[in-house]
């Protein structure tokens, strides 16, 4: 789900945490080291996310905020804030060519530059943090 999340608006609010969790509690953020990522260089992204960052001139970049039950993808567009909602069980990630990591969900995706070693760090402690947290399949039970 893509929403504009510039404005404090309480029917979108519910609607990501219906979909991902509430923020986790500031006592937990310490425990993990954190749950935002660096500043990530997006490098390409589906037609949806790429015609809101051809607006503006500025360099595209993003963030991701880990949630209890999946991860938002935040990034600018003119003088907005989008956010990429995506629940663990649609979440996939990609380790493509020389330091490229790709977040597919549905028709979206964002591939962004990881050229340092705290982007890859995060993104060991996101699938860290999705396989704790992935409900679990009929099949393994």
């Amino acid at each position: 789900m893509l929403f504009n999340v510039s404005y404090n608006d309480k029917k979108i609010t519910k609607k990501i945490d219906d979909a991902v969790g509430k923020p986790i509690p500031i006592k937990e953020r310490f425990a993990m080291g954190g749950i935002g990522s660096p500043k990530l260089h997006i490098t390409e992204a589906s037609i949806d996310i790429y015609n809101l960052l051809i607006l503006d001139s500025s360099t595209n970049t993003c963030n991701v905020e880990l949630r209890p039950n999946g991860i938002i993808v935040r990034f600018r567009a003119r003088l907005e804030t989008y956010g990429l909602i995506i629940p663990y069980y649609k979440l996939n990630v990609y380790k493509g060519d020389l330091g490229i990591y790709s977040i597919y969900m549905d028709h979206y995706f964002i591939k962004v530059r990881s050229d340092t070693k705290a982007i890859q760090r995060f993104f060991r402690k996101l699938m860290d943090h999705r396989a704790d947290n992935l409900p679990t399949n009929l099949e393994d039970i």
